[in-house]
């Protein structure tokens, strides 16, 4: 059975103090745990974080051909998925570790965990690494509200939310920042997390509804976000609930099997998608012919494509979820600690006298590795 053991600061960094480094700049890597994501976010605000974070991501979309790209890695297993998302603007390269049980909960687990690395390509090193779980929440929300933006009408003042999981919140508040969404028709099958989501949200100063079904929820919205976490075909959605000039923010469907729209409701809409190779395998097109007409988000972000033309017109963004947006996160989270106390340094690159006397460490007199050091 492993024993955890807790190792003072102050021994950290007394003996951090015994350690002879070679000349020159020592080589840290910037760690950003949950509690230094909550305590930075909560000293800017999180509405003021979601705006900074979507700028990034924005910015992102419209370099889109710098980036490598590919479709996450996935490793499904009966009970859930775990996930790389990698890429790279040649300058950096960043991926995330995610998974998806959604089952977990049931066990007191989260559903979503995540840890994200971002690095330089000319080294190869290391230069952050970063809790990813409560970021993936934020720029998932800030990239579902940054499409919004394209993609919704711009007199669009409500929006229904189904599904109200550990993603609801993070969506409402990204919503309210970018496009000033403030009444909100909410509808989820578990009592329980309706009762969540008001209490979280109670001193935000938003117009909540709680609806008794799905139909409810959706009477009248501008903006439908179907955030369920179900690993399966279901039909959150169907053809009689949508009508003319909906933008809908479809989050939920994000790997193959699980889908949240009837698909003539796609039939009937402009698709617009983050990297159509991997939204083919995860969305909700995923139910369509391989043909499927689809519109690249970045390009209508780049001017390159229209998004809303008429009033009356059916957006939807297939969201999955893509690497660049992990890569913004961690872009903007590195700017945004420097400077501050909301990081630790962390020892996790070896640091020989002579770069090929690796061996030789075990020789110096305190041969241990420091396994973090706090910021002074």
């Amino acid at each position: 059975m492993l024993r955890k053991f807790k190792i003072s600061t102050r021994f950290l960094r007394a003996y951090a103090d015994l350690i002879e480094f070679p000349d020159g700049d020592e080589i840290v890597v910037q760690y950003v745990g949950v509690g230094n994501v909550i305590e930075l976010v909560k000293s800017i605000g999180i509405e003021t974080f979601l705006l900074g974070l979507a700028e990034y991501i924005e910015d992102d979309f419209r370099r889109w051909n710098a980036f490598e790209k590919t479709p996450r890695l996935a490793s499904h297993s009966k009970t859930g998925v775990i996930e790389l998302m990698p890429t790279s603007d040649g300058e950096h390269y960043g991926f995330k570790y995610v998974n998806g049980h959604p089952k977990n909960p049931n066990v007191g687990l989260q559903t979503v965990t995540a840890f994200g690395v971002l690095s330089d390509v000319s080294t190869g090193y290391p230069c952050l690494v970063s809790e990813m779980t409560i970021m993936t929440g934020l720029r998932t929300a800030a990239t579902s509200a940054l499409a919004a933006k394209y993609l919704a009408r711009p007199d669009a003042r409500s929006m229904a939310i189904i599904g109200l999981g550990a993603q609801s919140e993070f969506q409402a508040l990204a919503f309210r920042a970018l496009l000033g969404i403030k009444r909100l028709q909410v509808f989820d099958i578990d009592i329980e997390a309706a009762d969540k989501f008001l209490k979280n949200l109670a001193d935000m100063d938003f117009d909540i509804v709680v609806a008794k079904t799905a139909e409810e929820a959706v009477a009248g919205a501008d903006i439908i976000t179907t955030v369920t976490a179900d690993k399966r075909n279901a039909t959150i959605l169907s053809d009689n609930m949508v009508g003319a000039g909906v933008h809908i923010n479809a989050v939920g469907g994000d790997c193959p099997g699980k889908t949240e729209l009837q698909g003539d409701i796609l039939r009937r809409a402009d698709v617009f998608v983050e990297y159509p190779e991997q939204t083919r395998i995860e969305g909700e097109i995923q139910q369509m012919a391989p043909d499927f007409p689809v519109i690249e988000l970045w390009r209508v972000i780049a001017g390159e494509a229209e998004g809303r033309r008429l009033g009356s017109q059916i957006t939807i963004f297939d969201s999955v979820g893509f690497a660049t947006e992990d890569f913004s996160a961690l872009r903007f989270l590195r700017d945004r600690i420097q400077g501050t106390a909301f990081y630790t340094e962390l020892d996790l690159t070896t640091q020989p006298e002579h770069p090929r006397d690796l061996y030789g460490l075990f020789k110096q007199p305190a041969a241990a590795v420091i396994a973090e050091r706090s910021v002074a």
